[in-house]
């Protein structure tokens, strides 16, 4: 304990107290602790190379009201909603509360409650309730109503005259200030108030010194609450009068108990009710109620007390009510019977969803621990609110003394068994035993606790002494306290502690210290998925961020208000008044209040100490201290959010005013959410833009990494991270030159950007890099030609450099490396072809292609850059594209063909185009290889055959349009054939040569179709290779047919081939020669009886043949002969059979049809109109069917006009027909036209014929009209 100090020593301690407390603690200074002096350096290393699990922020400064005039502090409590916001409460020695906003840290309210010192604070309900939508708005109406903020004055504890100071703002009616306060303190007093209704006030005395109070959950709705002290009554008290102090009536007289009943019900003086509930074991020290409600711990100097309260209980449990369930013995050691009474017990009710994640891991982003699932029950559904308060169990855990328990209570409902019929079990799962006093402790994680250790000098440790009793002569011997995280399972401790640097610790005791916990923030899945709730909580928690004033409307709206009238002043006791709060309080706010995680309060009386798991940030910052740079830089890239301001300088650069900023500029809290510096920098969009800034960083980062690997000759790593880390041109040219100055260049190259980078990499970089290659690795050359664009760097130097090492010399076509003939090479001429056509040299490039034989690229070449000429002067090399050197000796010519046909066609079109005339193929293929050689062979052949590169139409999808295209295409083939023979004919002997040395039949059919050729040459060049045939048709060309008839018969000896060269000829002298020649040649009378047939007179051949010569087959070729004969007789004959028969049935036809009447319609004209000539006029005009030719009319039946018809159907009036035929009417007989029938069945068939034969001669000619169209 602390002594409690007058006023005036307290102002003239205030200065040094502040002094004190500010330099000995800046930004959450802590040291780690080492087990002794007597370590050796090499340990001491290692504990300072351990990153700490947590970092401290002192929060003294921000209290200044808390201890200004010297005030000390003695009980302490926070309360939080887990979002962000909370509360907190702190009572002091000399008997005041403050109560506070977190985590602004403003004063909402400070009153004096207690004559002395404050032993106990407990808030109702706990935790705070979230502000509602109607409240919050209510709030910022009230705050937007106050023009400026109201004045404020330094309060007194207990001279202040309340009637001098003005009366201060009310504070704002929401949700989350609805809240009651109680305080207990030894002057025996309990005192319960509403932070919004300054008249709610109550006061209760017990007559002894209460060191522990605790507020019903529903305090609001019972008005009841838990209190003991050194009587060692465990007190529920129930009801009271607001505005009122009373005094205690447990263990008073019947009255008095009646009078508390009765006023339990609003009757009598209504002065509450107080029951005890258990006695007898000694001062009890700390009570505290579950966070359900449920359960009651408190501690005596026996042990551990738990039972069950009046909340929440079914209609059947209501025996249940304040019943004890369970009770664990302190342990049975001899110092634990001298300071059981001493020692302060810390009970904590643990909120298992508010806990720390192991590490950082992805179940917290940002410090945002995901809530876990509601309780549910066998099938997976949720539970009722009521049902999952009673069937969770809670875990409380328990520091006393150097004794620390985790225990966990079930809830009972067993129907057999040990359990069975109880309302609750209780397992102690830990216990641990540790070597300091226990000040305060609480679960960090689900496998940590974190405990605050009073450290006792050793030569007094766990004695009486070492928790010195209250005065002013007590020794000042007392170490710093200390933040220890013990494993649960292993019970050891899993980092050095924290040794907190806390202003006058030598003189303060194990019960002076305190440590609370606002639980890790969470995300529940309905807050993330309603949009309202963040627009209702958003705004506050972004106005706690960076304008606290804000959040809380101003002054006015943060400060309590003292009593509204007269009547309200008097119901209030006279040692209990409101004091406004101290001015000049700093309102900044500490960027580690501001954290999403747990955050872990320690109080002393004169410090206040907040310690927050670290974040990225903060991991960061310690990983770049501590030269870690691949893990910084990891990190960042991992996580950019881990950049961000230094927070004690941001901290230290806010001004104490905030000044509003305008609405636009206010984010949302999923904005604020992002990131845990996001409420101290923020941008002017309301939106903070790391990009620029993380991007430096990992700049900044990186290369402290890469100079870290190369100060320690790491080049193969320092290169992959120049890779990963490096992103401008100007950083990658300094690296690169680095490496290259150490000649590492294979540590680097790999990785050397591909791409272009703003601002770019200087070309000579590239080059440099590329030059060092082409002397010492042509295979990575290529791979970089490969990967590297020509764009990143001057193809010029490099080509400059490949050409000089090839002039060297010791790399050719036919050096060896790895085994392998002229690899560097062509590796070399690859790179080389590449770099010309970059260059803009394509010409040269194809010279390149063509010297490696590289066809598909000297193809593409030649068709992309139109570079047929230049291929006119390296021919030979040009059509050898795909001829390998292997193939060039041993290849058939069907191969070798093959495999310069793409060439040869290409030539050949070029020829047929004059780029590529013939005469420089032959030239340059006879110098290469002499005449005849194969390859000018295949040049002359596709020449003559019309074969060229150019590829045949297609695409056409319509019929009709690719029947024409193909007609076209055969035409043009054909054009371009009859040229090539052109061509080929100014080159004829040549041509003669070659088709005589490679394709005797093409020889045959060049002999007929040219005339170009020397014939006395083909005679000599077919006489050389004996080509009879040739020759024969040579012969027979310069008219020499008896020679050739002669070479036939003695060479070639076929006596068909003889037959066939006369009967072509035609010729009666040559059949006389070939008789002659035959007759002395039994094969060859034969073959002439046979095949002669009928060109011969066959009894002339029989004849010539000598008598008495064998013949063999003789007979056989005379039947033939007779049978050949008789056969053409007896064709002869059938044809003329034929043919009668033909004229006969065709003579036969047209008597028919003359015979055969002709019908023509009467009356009747036809739609479809002939076109005839009038012979006179020579005018056509039209004639209808039924219808006159010569005056056009139509026949009716009344005509009395003789009618003629013709075969073809045609039918005239004899008036017109004879017009028709240009005679007159007036020479035809007058008897002819007057000749009238005697009746329409006149028998007399006189007038007929005479009428027939008049006509005949002037109708001989047939039908005008027929006539006429036949003309």
């Amino acid at each position: 304990m602390v002594p409690e100090a007058d006023g005036s020593e307290q102002e003239n301690k205030i200065g040094e107290l502040l002094k004190a407390s500010n330099g000995k603690m800046q930004s959450g200074q802590v040291t780690h602790s080492s087990e002794g002096e007597e370590e050796d350096e090499e340990e001491g290393e290692e504990e300072e190379d351990e990153e700490p699990r947590l970092k401290y922020a002192s929060l003294t400064k921000h209290l200044k009201p808390v201890y200004r005039n010297g005030g000390a502090t003695s009980s302490f409590l926070v309360g939080g909603d887990k979002m962000v916001r909370g509360t907190m409460a702190i009572g002091t020695h000399d008997g005041n509360i403050h109560v506070l906003s977190l985590p602004s840290l403003s004063s909402i309210k400070v009153y004096h409650a207690h004559s002395t010192s404050v032993s106990a604070v407990s808030i109702s309900p706990f935790p705070p309730p979230l502000p509602s939508p109607k409240s919050n708005a209510n709030a910022r109406l009230v705050s937007a109503q106050q023009s400026s903020p109201a004045p404020s004055f330094a309060g007194t504890s207990k001279g202040s005259n309340p009637g001098r100071s003005p009366k201060p703002p009310p504070v704002p009616v929401t949700n989350s200030n609805q809240i009651y306060i109680a305080t207990s303190s030894i002057d025996g007093n309990v005192c319960v108030a509403s932070l919004i209704d300054p008249k709610d006030v109550m006061l209760r005395n017990f007559g002894r010194p209460v060191h522990g109070v605790a507020l019903s959950p529903e305090y609001k709705n019972d008005h009841s609450y838990l209190s003991g002290g050194l009587a060692g009554n465990l007190i529920l008290t129930v009801g009271g009068r607001s505005g009122t102090s009373s005094t205690s009536n447990a263990g008073a007289g019947a009255a008095a108990a009646a009078s508390g009943w009765l006023g339990a019900f609003g009757l009598g003086s209504n002065t509450g009710k107080d029951t005890i509930l258990h006695s007898g074991e000694g001062a009890i020290r700390t009570i505290q109620w579950s966070l359900s409600g449920n359960y009651v711990v408190w501690v005596n100097e026996k042990g551990i007390k738990l039972m069950r309260s009046n909340l929440h209980l079914e209609t059947n449990e209501s025996e249940s009510a304040w019943k004890r369930i369970s009770h664990i013995d302190h342990p049975n050691r001899a110092v634990w019977e001298e300071m059981a009474s001493v020692w302060k017990p810390h009970a904590k009710w643990i909120d298992e969803t508010g806990l720390e994640t192991e590490d950082l891991d992805t179940s917290r982003v940002n410090g945002l621990q995901k809530a876990p699932s509601h309780p549910s029950n066998i099938t997976g559904a949720p539970l009722p609110k009521s049902a999952a308060r009673r069937t969770r169990s809670e875990k409380l855990v328990v520091g006393w003394g150097d004794t620390i328990w985790i225990i966990n209570v079930l809830p009972g409902g067993a129907t057999s068994g040990k359990d069975a019929g109880k309302i609750a079990r209780v397992e102690i799962l830990t216990i641990l035993r540790t070597d300091c006093i226990v000040s305060g402790v609480s679960l960090y994680t689900p496998s940590l606790l974190i405990v605050l250790a009073y450290i006792t000098p050793e030569e007094s440790a766990l004695s009486p002494q070492s928790t010195p009793t209250r005065g002013r002569h007590r020794r000042q011997n007392a170490l710093p306290p200390e933040i220890r995280l013990i494993d649960v399972e292993t019970k050891e401790e899993v980092s050095v502690a924290d040794t907190l640097n806390v202003s006058r610790y030598e003189s303060l005791s194990a019960t002076d210290y305190h440590l609370e916990v606002l639980p890790a923030m969470q995300i529940t899945q309905k807050a993330a998925a309603a949009r309202g709730a963040f627009e209702i909580i958003g705004g506050g928690i972004w106005d706690v961020g960076m304008y606290p004033a804000r959040l809380f409307s101003s002054a006015a709206s943060v400060q309590s208000n003292g009593s509204h009238s007269a009547e309200s002043s008097s119901r209030v006791p006279s040692d209990i008044h409101v004091a406004s709060p101290v001015p000049g309080s700093d309102q900044t706010v500490h960027p580690s209040a501001l954290t999403h995680g747990m955050k872990i309060f320690i109080q002393s009386p004169y410090d206040c100490v907040l310690a927050t798991k670290p974040t990225l940030a903060d991991h960061f910052n310690w990983l770049d201290a501590h030269a870690m740079y691949e893990e910084a830089w990891n990190l960042l890239d991992q996580h950019p959010e881990a950049v961000g301001d230094n927070s004690e300088a941001s901290t230290e650069s806010t001004p104490s005013t905030p000044t509003r900023a305008p609405a636009k500029e206010q984010g949302t809290l999923m904005d604020f959410f992002l990131d845990d510096k996001s409420q101290t920098t923020v941008s002017g969009s309301g939106r903070r833009n790391l990009n620029t800034h993380v991007e430096r960083e990992k700049r900044r980062i990186g290369e402290l990494w890469i100079q870290q690997l190369t100060k320690h000759k790491n080049w193969g790593k320092a290169g992959a991270t120049c890779g990963k880390v490096l992103t401008t041109g100007d950083h990658w040219e300094h690296w690169v030159w680095v490496f290259a100055q150490a000649d590492k260049f294979e540590e680097i190259t790999p990785h050397i950007p591909s791409t272009q980078l703003q601002p770019p990499l200087p070309s000579i970089v590239y080059e440099m890099v590329l030059g060092y290659y082409v002397s010492n690795d042509r295979n990575r050359l290529k791979g970089l030609l490969e990967r590297w664009s020509t764009e990143l760097f001057d193809a010029g130097p490099v080509i400059e450099a490949i050409q000089g090492r090839l002039q060297v010399g010791d790399i050719s076509e036919n050096t060896i490396e790895d085994g392998e003939v002229g690899r560097d090479w062509r590796i070399l001429m690859e790179c080389l072809a590449k770099l010309y056509l970059a260059d803009g040299r394509p010409a040269q490039a194809l010279g390149c292609c063509i010297r490696l034989q590289d066809a598909d690229a000297a193809m593409r070449l030649i068709g992309e850059y139109h570079l047929v000429d230049a291929i006119s002067d390296n021919i030979p090399d040009f059509i050898l594209l795909r001829v390998s050197k292997e193939q060039q000796r041993s290849a058939p010519m069907p191969e070798l063909e093959q495999a310069s046909r793409e060439a040869i066609r290409l030539l050949v079109a070029e020829a047929h185009h004059g780029i590529v005339r013939p005469e420089s193929v032959i030239k340059q293929l006879d110098t290469r290889y002499g005449i005849p050689n194969p390859y000018l062979f295949f040049y002359l052949r596709a020449l003559w055959e019309g074969e060229t590169a150019s590829a045949s139409p297609g695409g056409q999808t319509d019929v009709e349009n690719t029947s024409r295209a193909r007609k076209q295409t055969l035409i043009d083939e054909r054009l371009v054939a009859t040229e090539g023979k052109a061509l080929v004919s100014d080159h004829a002997d040549t041509a003669l040569l070659l088709f005589a040395e490679y394709d005797r039949p093409l020889l045959m059919r060049f002999l007929k179709m040219s005339q170009n050729y020397t014939l006395n040459f083909a005679s000599r060049i077919c006489k050389q290779r004996n080509y009879i045939p040739e020759l024969v048709y040579l012969l027979s060309k310069e008219g020499r047919m008896t020679e050739a008839l002669r070479l036939i018969i003695n060479e070639i000896g076929d006596v068909r081939q003889a037959i066939a060269f006369a009967k072509e000829q035609d010729d009666q002298s040559l059949w006389d020669d070939l008789l002659n020649y035959s007759m002395y040649k039994p094969s060859f009378i034969r073959g002439l009886l046979e095949e002669v047939g009928t060109s011969i007179d066959p009894v002339k051949l029989v004849r010539k043949i000598p008598e008495g010569l064998a013949v063999e087959g003789l007979k056989g070729g005379l039947m033939r002969m007779i049978r050949e004969y008789e056969i053409q007789h007896s064709i002869s004959e059938g044809v003329a059979r034929v043919l009668r028969g033909e004229v006969a049935a065709a003579m036969a036809d047209k008597g028919k049809g003359l015979n055969k009447g002709i019908k023509f319609e009467i009356g009747e004209t036809n739609k479809d109109p002939i076109t005839m000539h009038n012979p006179r006029t020579g005018r056509p005009r039209q004639v209808k069917k039924g219808q006159c030719p010569g005056c056009e009319k139509a026949f009716l039946p009344e005509d009395a006009e003789l009618l003629i018809s013709f075969p073809c159907q045609h039918v005239y009036h004899l008036p017109c027909l004879l017009s028709f035929e240009g005679k007159e009417l007036e020479d035809i007989p007058a008897s002819l036209m007057n000749l009238e029938w005697q009746s329409e069945y006149d028998r007399s068939i006189g007038p007929k014929i005479d009428h027939a034969a008049l006509l005949r001669n002037q109708v001989n000619r047939g039908c005008p009209l027929e006539k006429s169209d036949a003309g």
